[in-house]
């Protein structure tokens, strides 16, 4: 999907998009908002709720994360830690539950993304496996096994 009109109203107001969220979230900090969008919902299936240049709002397996463009952290504590930062996901594994790791690899593979490890069955009970996005965030696709 591609990010909205920047100039687009959001569907919901900020406070009540707030107020929705429930359970495990995370915002992910990001330069390029629109190529973090692709690869989530070209490798992840995730889907854009909104996007912009500077914010995407995403679900994937009924869950909500964000992309935040670095200009909109300027006024977090978070903005000095990642300022200059080449690779923002050092030793953090993004599970992506139920979303099959072969497509995921190939979509990954077809985009041009890092496959850190291919799809293989693991011991743990989950297929997997581990892809690198331009941040340097690695996501692991799985699912249960038989």
């Amino acid at each position: 999907m591609k990010p909205s009109n920047p100039n687009a109203e959001p569907p919901v107001s900020a406070p009540d998009y707030g107020r929705s969220l429930r359970g495990l979230g995370f915002n992910l900090l990001v330069r390029d908002v629109p190529r973090a969008v692709k690869f989530a919902t070209d490798v992840l299936g995730a889907t854009a709720f909104y996007a912009n240049d500077r914010f995407a709002a995403m679900k994937l397996n009924g869950s909500d994360f964000m992309f935040h463009h670095d200009n909109t952290y300027k006024d977090n504590e978070l903005h000095g830690i990642v300022q200059g930062a080449e690779a923002r996901g050092i030793g953090v594994e993004l599970r992506v539950y139920g979303s099959d790791p072969d497509l995921a690899e190939a979509n990954a593979r077809a985009g041009g993304w890092t496959v850190l490890a291919g799809s293989i069955d693991k011991p743990h009970g989950l297929r997997e496996c581990m892809i690198i996005d331009d941040e340097g965030y690695v996501w692991i696709p799985s699912v249960h096994l038989s």
